[in-house]
Formats: structure tokens, C-alpha cells, sequence
């Protein structure tokens, strides 16, 4: 299988500025999109941003012009820079990748989450 871990969660003021990372291991050939989502307390999980293989990326309304998504390909590693925060942005915030991958004799696709980074605002 392929595992996500993420980093650079934690707590900031208003207005400050935090950057996730990423990074994918396992059996990996290809990985497609990446990308961040996040669910705040009582509420749904939502896109935040995704960026695919060639670099095209896609933000929420909410988060543009203040969030950048990026990624390393080498690396299999996907980055948000999360820049002028809001109390609204609080959420824990979880890592996707989907991609092909070698699965015993075969290829397969897989579609992987990470397991969240706690992301906390205060006003």
C-alpha cells in the first residue's frame, strides 16, 4: 500500500502563516493528483487544494489568494503554504494521493489519506 504522512500542523495566531507537508512511500510508479482537504469540528470534509502531476493546481474559494499548493515529484511530496490564516481555518487537515503502484506481480491504482495534522487558528 501507499502511505501519506503529514507535518507542520499546530497552533497560530491570526493572520500568521503555517506550510503542511507530505510525503508518500511505499510501492509507488505514478502519482497522479495530490491534495489537501479538511474538516472542522462537526463539519464535512472539503477540498482545500489539488495539484496534478503537470502542476496544475485547484483552490477552494475560501482559501485563494492565501493558500499555495505545491509538490516535489522526486520526492513525492505535496506542500500548502498557508499564508494570512483565519479563525475559520481551523480544521485537522488531511493529505490525498491517488496514483498507480505495484501491488505483488501486478500494477494498481490506489487512492491513499493520510492521517491529519491539527491545524489551529486563534482570533
Amino acid at each position: 500500500q501507499v502511505r501519506l504522512v503529514e507535518s507542520g500542523g499546530g497552533l497560530v495566531q491570526a493572520g500568521g502563516s503555517l506550510r503542511l507537508s507530505c510525503a508518500a512511500s511505499g510501492r509507488i510508479f505514478r502519482i497522479n493528483a495530490m491534495g489537501w482537504y479538511r474538516q472542522a469540528p462537526g463539519g464535512q470534509r472539503e477540498l482545500v487544494a489539488t495539484i496534478t502531476s503537470g502542476g496544475i493546481t485547484n483552490y477552494a474559494d475560501s482559501v485563494k489568494g492565501r493558500f499555495t499548493i505545491s509538490r516535489d515529484n522526486a520526492k513525492n511530496t505535496v506542500y500548502l503554504q498557508m499564508n494570512s490564516l483565519k479563525p475559520e481555518d481551523t480544521a485537522v487537515y488531511y493529505c490525498n494521493a491517488d496514483g498507480t503502484h505495484y501491488n505483488g506481480p501486478y500494477y494498481s491504482t490506489f487512492n491513499s489519506w493520510g492521517q491529519g495534522t491539527q491545524v489551529t487558528v486563534s482570533s
